[in-house]
């Protein structure tokens, strides 16, 4: 897989993509990640990526033209219907569509090219919505300086879900949100630390009754924090 980030503060992103795992599967060949100043774009003489919006109103917005300038060579062509199979432009929002797990999976699994486009100001003129982005992305209900925080985010989540990124089949299938529940509690060495025992089920190898007592306590976590992702007595899958 190929990644793309577009942005105004490719300085932002300083060593994130060069840790842990996404440091892994890059120096494995299982992605590449790059980062893009969006001013090399820009035409004019003072390399503006923004201007006062139609209409009047508060704050500046991002200018289609090096958008478009970005995506034609990124992609090779800025006619969404046109773009190489695998390829999709995310453009990272408030308004859009929420990240969750199984978009993630989605973008793993489906996608060979993702460009994401770190939003800023008032935001991105909306031309660029209809003409050239695949997905418009939220990772919540709040409002961020920008698109660069989310970029990592999203970048991560899909990374970590790549074949062989994490080095272990199921590690991925036991993660959060990835059966609809929360993951369940999790103990190390040593058995006892401070007074504190780890339960003794995990401790007798028989691997049917961990596993039941792991989807217990993922069940019981999940009602307890998270309710609205369990959609039935039984804590099948939520959202």
């Amino acid at each position: 897989m190929k990644i793309d980030v577009l942005t105004i503060f490719p300085e932002f992103f300083g060593a994130a993509f060069d840790f842990g795992i996404i440091r892994r599967a890059k120096l494995a060949g299982i992605v590449e990640v790059n980062v893009h100043e969006l001013r090399e774009y820009c035409v004019d003489k003072h390399k503006m990526t923004d201007d006062r919006p139609f209409g009047g109103g508060d704050g500046m917005v991002m200018k289609p033209e090096p958008i478009f300038a970005a995506i034609e060579n990124l992609v090779g062509t800025s006619d969404r219907a046109e773009y190489p199979k695998g390829a999709r432009v995310v453009l990272l929002s408030p308004q859009g569509k929420q990240f969750k797990q199984i978009v993630a999976k989605e973008f793993a699994n489906e996608a060979t090219h993702i460009v994401m486009i770190c939003g800023r100001y008032e935001g991105v003129d909306e031309r660029v919505n209809d003409a050239l982005v695949t997905d418009e992305i939220s990772i919540g209900d709040y409002v961020l300086s920008g698109g660069e925080p989310a970029a990592i985010i999203v970048a991560d989540s899909i990374i970590r879900l790549l074949p062989d990124a994490l080095g272990s089949d199921t590690s991925a299938e036991n993660d959060s949100f990835s059966n609809g529940l929360l993951d369940c509690p999790h103990y190390t060495r040593p058995a006892e630390f401070r007074g504190m025992l780890v339960p003794e089920v995990l401790l007798n190898g028989n691997h049917a009754e961990i596993e039941k007592w792991r989807y217990q306590m993922a069940l019981e976590k999940t009602r307890a924090v998270r309710p609205d992702l369990i959609n039935n007595e039984n804590g099948e899958r939520g959202s």
